[in-house]
């Protein structure tokens, strides 16, 4: 790297895994500039002692590093920044091609299922009163187990039956509510900064009052509010993107940065 670091900035105590700690770290250094296209990184044993991490650890970094395209890999020869268009703009997919994508990279986990009173702002949102289906999920890297999202959905109770935590585990929640009947027609998104309360933060293994990403989603179907969603990203492992054009309705997707 083109200077010197006199402190460890890679920490057990951060609430993040070494690697993508690492990963985050490198991926900087290249971002400003600190190493441009075709500087070689540092050896795998000068990142080992310069940060004070096991070999797994660089070695899974340097991998994250790759997989984004940032750097190019030689067998016996080392690690090398790659050289990058700095105008290109992420593809944004259809919202049904998203969804599909994510459900065959990621695992969910289904942590509660429930009817439950709505809350304030919810019911405000949907202008409803009483009880709602209540679904919390955490999204999950397939290859690596890592938590990608929260997800907490209110749904309307006569989904309880299509909506179960097996068939969340086999069909994302939209092909549910498609194998239904319901047609989305309209979604309203709100993107907010929060810190991670102690529930988020256990569910994501980031630390207690960590920055943190929430989209809310209001779901129309036949031009009247359907149902609600909360997704609550990391951003250290997340991007939301938004496309607009000029004459068009915008796109919204997320993208995760975790590629173990």
């Amino acid at each position: 790297m083109r200077e010197a670091r006199d402190v460890k900035v890679v920490t057990a105590d951060a609430g993040v895994a070494l690697h993508r700690q690492l990963f985050l770290v490198l991926r900087d250094e290249i971002a400003r500039g600190a190493l441009v296209p075709g500087d070689p990184l540092p050896s795998e044993q000068s990142l080992c002692d310069q940060f004070g991490v096991s070999r797994i650890t660089v070695r899974r970094a340097l991998a994250d590093l790759a997989d984004q395209g940032l750097i190019e890999r030689r067998h016996g020869v080392g690690s090398f920044v790659r050289h990058s268009d700095p105008g290109r703009v992420p593809e944004l997919r259809s919202y049904s091609d998203e969804l599909r994508r994510a459900q065959f990279e990621t695992d969910v986990d289904v942590v509660e299922l429930d009817t439950r009173p709505v809350p304030a702002a919810v019911a405000a949102a949907l202008g409803v009163a009483g009880e709602m289906l209540h679904v919390l999920r955490v999204r999950r890297e397939r290859r690596t187990g890592e938590p990608l999202m929260v997800t907490e959905a209110w749904l309307p109770t006569e989904l309880a039956e299509p909506v179960s935590p097996t068939s969340l585990t086999e069909k994302a929640l939209y092909d549910l509510l498609s194998d239904a009947g319901i047609v989305i027609d309209r979604m309203v998104h709100e993107l907010t900064a929060e810190v991670a309360s102690p529930a988020n933060a256990r569910l994501l293994d980031v630390a207690i009052g960590s920055a943190l990403i929430r989209v809310n989603r209001l779901a129309y179907a036949a031009g009247r509010p359907h149902h609600y969603l909360s997704i609550v990203l990391s951003p250290s492992r997340s991007r939301v993107l938004i496309s607009q054009e000029s004459d068009q309705e915008g796109g919204l997707a997320i993208a995760h940065d975790v590629r173990g």
